[in-house]
């Protein structure tokens, strides 16, 4: 019963850890066919950025997989009940240091001066690195973007 319910908590730490994709040439289908604002731009700082989307499942499942697993130690009910405190503590902590490592990734965050004057922040995926001095095409709309010109 236990080892079922291990695998199963493992597979959904790992289904739960599937991290978005933020480059800008990906788009969900929610944003295929809306309008965006486009205006131009020229690059005026580049920097890498870490991107973590940290949905609390990864403590969660850990959690309850360590309780778990926990309870099994020792034979009378004061050291199952321990084991399961203990157990989730470190499962949890476990389970959040995978989610952690699974759904980060690394970003761009671009400063842009819009042809207005206006100078604005973008932070998106390394899918299509820019560079300073490079004119570019700022995409307003449900997700802004910076794509080369």
């Amino acid at each position: 019963m236990t080892k079922r319910f291990l695998g199963a908590a493992m597979g959904a730490l790992l289904l739960a850890g599937c991290a978005d994709n933020i480059n800008s040439d990906y788009y969900s289908v929610n944003q295929t066919g809306k309008v965006s604002t486009v205006s131009q731009c020229t690059v005026l700082s580049v920097r890498a950025v870490n991107v973590n989307t940290d949905s609390g499942a990864g403590t969660l499942i850990g959690g309850l997989a360590g309780g778990v697993a926990g309870s099994t130690i020792g034979g009378d009910s004061t050291a199952h009940a321990l084991g399961a405190v203990g157990g989730a503590l470190l499962g949890g902590l476990a389970g959040s240091a995978v989610e952690k490592g699974v759904n980060s990734q690394t970003g761009l965050e671009y400063i842009v001066k819009l042809d207005n004057g206006q100078v604005i922040s973008v932070t998106q995926g390394t899918g299509q690195a820019l560079g300073v001095g490079q004119r570019c095409l700022v995409l307003f709309g449900s997700t802004t973007r910076v794509i080369a010109q």
